[in-house]
């Protein structure tokens, strides 16, 4: 039988810092890093990917939109957590061992992070075919694309995300 070869998390991580530290400087091949968030799948730049952590236990904030997790507390710092498929209308994402945040602020100096589902790796552009835009997408939603499977992704701009008024203003 066959010994499937696995990578540890904290392996993977290292790998992933590198590529996210090599295409911030505009090195290496153009990648994406995938994620899940309810039932939709996006694909975020590297060099806007920032840190993926597990997601830790959540801080709850008085008067703020269902869709705003917490806080966390991520080595000392503070972020603010949005539940990143309730924000787009989707089911809550339970806490699971599977769900992340995707601390996507940092460069645009923001401590903000995404609780996403699951992290579904990287992704080569060269496996996607771009679609035509759809009426009801956001503005932070740049382009749809379908993978060779047939699957639909959307392309999530941080920087737009983080000027969106709706995803800032978390205060009921």
């Amino acid at each position: 039988m066959a010994r499937k070869n696995k990578t540890s998390l904290r392996d993977f991580q290292a790998y992933l810092s590198t590529r996210l530290t090599n295409a911030a400087q505009g090195q290496g091949a153009a990648s994406w890093l995938a994620i899940e968030a309810g039932n939709e799948a996006w694909l975020v730049d590297l060099s806007d990917g920032g840190e993926i952590v597990q997601a830790p236990q959540l801080a709850p904030v008085p008067l703020t939109r269902p869709w705003f997790a917490g806080i966390a507390n991520i080595r000392g710092n503070l972020y603010a957590v949005a539940d990143f498929s309730l924000f787009r209308g989707g089911t809550p994402i339970p806490h699971h061992s599977s769900a992340r945040l995707l601390l996507i602020g940092a460069r645009h100096g923001s401590n903000a992070a995404l609780l996403v589902s699951r992290m579904l790796g990287l992704k080569n552009p060269e496996n996607f075919v771009a679609e035509a835009p759809q009426a009801d997408d956001p503005p932070w939603c740049t382009q749809r694309y379908r993978d060779t499977q047939g699957k639909v992704w959307r392309k999530l701009s941080v920087r737009e995300l983080l000027a969106d008024r709706e995803f800032m203003n978390i205060g009921v």
